[in-house]
């Protein structure tokens, strides 16, 4: 049954596949921001309508979720839709008609994967032993994030689903492969600035002034230190200061204040929280030995990304019967965010990497890059996936009588 299934899934999305690259397009072509994807979400509404796929509308105002079959076991699959304020550099005829606005993190091949998904789930509604609920999710580049207001919104409820899988597009993979990895997988994120304000004066007298600069370095260096000597080694964090401003100056000139931006990112939530406390504390003892005081604002962003073990272990083991075992490989562990993590931390979940890399195409370049795209048969393959792990999850939900509620 299983090899039966996987057959109709991939004989179903390869006569649909240029409709799929059709939809990527359309989706890429028009690219809106976090929390103002309104025309994609109607776009998703069209697709949904003509799969003859019920869904509601208007969740957070742009989100969409859809499900099909039915039953009390149930599975949730997640695509982001929103783009990010970069202007492409591109020049396919695809390329983003909105200036400064571009789907350069993959969210429009994810929604176009999940629509394809939902084709071929439609087409096996009969043979599935549940329901697959299809998040159709805005607003992840920004914070608060767009997942944890769909989850305010009750979108993990009713009933609760037994996993949620995601995949995100990973440039740095061959098309035709993917990658899993259990336990924790993606970082914490917070904002940091920080303000440190001192006493102006001449470059050539020091001793006069209390100089904001000195106690910036010494700040950045002692949050540095700190951060390194508090790390677990298997628990690594980092703090990075990406931005450092002053309120004027010149060669000869001692500013009054310094205006530093930064992002701190771990992977414990016990660990974050006490690092909170401990980098507040080292900022501002740092700035008053220097004569300085430091206004300390963290912006907390995302939690930590864990994907339950069992339910990654058998989800790799489901992707090689899909594409075969040599194109199913482990995933490293990475520091960067996603807001997907708010679903790990309420249920079971599976967030993956999808490969979308083709160098004799010259598609070779790294998410939020002007130049990011992926190649056309990673649609395939996306939309294959989702639709087949979705299938095989109800499959293990249904045996172990996974009925939350």
């Amino acid at each position: 049954m299983k090899k039966d299934i996987a057959s109709i899934i991939r004989d179903h999305l390869a006569s649909k596949h240029e409709e799929i690259i059709a939809m990527r397009e359309h989706i890429h072509r028009h690219p809106e921001l976090s929390f103002e994807e309104y025309e994609t979400s109607a776009f998703i509404q069209r697709q949904l309508d003509h799969l003859g796929i019920s869904y509601e509308a208007g969740i957070c105002d742009t989100g969409v979720v859809a499900e099909i079959g039915q039953g009390e076991v149930c599975v949730a699959l997640r695509a982001d839709i929103d783009a990010l304020p970069i202007t492409e550099q591109n020049t396919h005829d695809y390329q983003s008609k909105h200036e400064g606005v571009m789907h350069a993190c993959g969210h429009d091949v994810h929604t176009s994967c999940l629509l394809g998904a939902a084709s071929a789930l439609k087409q096996i509604e009969n043979e599935l032993p549940g329901r697959v609920r299809l998040i159709f999710q805005p607003g992840e580049e920004k914070l608060p994030g767009g997942a944890s207001q769909m989850i305010t919104a009750g979108v993990l409820q009713d009933p609760v689903p037994a996993v949620i899988i995601g995949q995100h597009v990973h440039p740095e993979l061959e098309v035709g492969k993917c990658s899993f990895r259990g336990g924790p997988s993606m970082a914490s994120t917070d904002e940091i600035y920080i303000t440190i304000e001192g006493v102006g004066g001449h470059g050539a007298m020091p001793h006069l002034a209390r100089d904001p600069i000195a106690a910036a370095a010494a700040v950045i260096s002692a949050c540095y230190q700190l951060v390194q000597r508090r790390a677990n080694p298997v628990k690594p964090m980092v703090f990075t200061i990406g931005k450092i401003q002053s309120d004027g100056g010149a060669t000869n000139v001692i500013p009054s204040s310094v205006r530093m931006d930064g992002t701190f990112r771990c992977l414990d939530e016990e660990m974050r929280t006490a690092l909170h406390a401990d980098l507040q504390t080292c900022v501002e003892h740092t700035a008053s030995a220097h004569g300085c005081k430091a206004d300390w604002k963290l912006v907390r962003g995302y939690p930590y990304l864990h994907n339950d073990e069992e339910w990654s272990d058998y989800a790799m083991q489901s992707a090689a019967e899909y594409l075969g075992a040599d194109d199913v490989l482990p995933l490293e562990l990475r520091m960067t965010a996603e807001d997907f993590s708010y679903y790990s931390q309420e249920i079971s979940a599976v967030f993956y990497r999808l490969g979308v890399r083709n160098e004799a195409k010259g598609i070779v370049y790294p998410v939020h890059h002007p130049r990011f795209d992926a190649d056309p048969e990673a649609l395939l393959h996306g939309s294959g996936m989702m639709a087949w792990l979705a299938y095989r999850a109800l499959q293990r939900a249904s045996s172990h009588k996974v009925t939350i509620s």
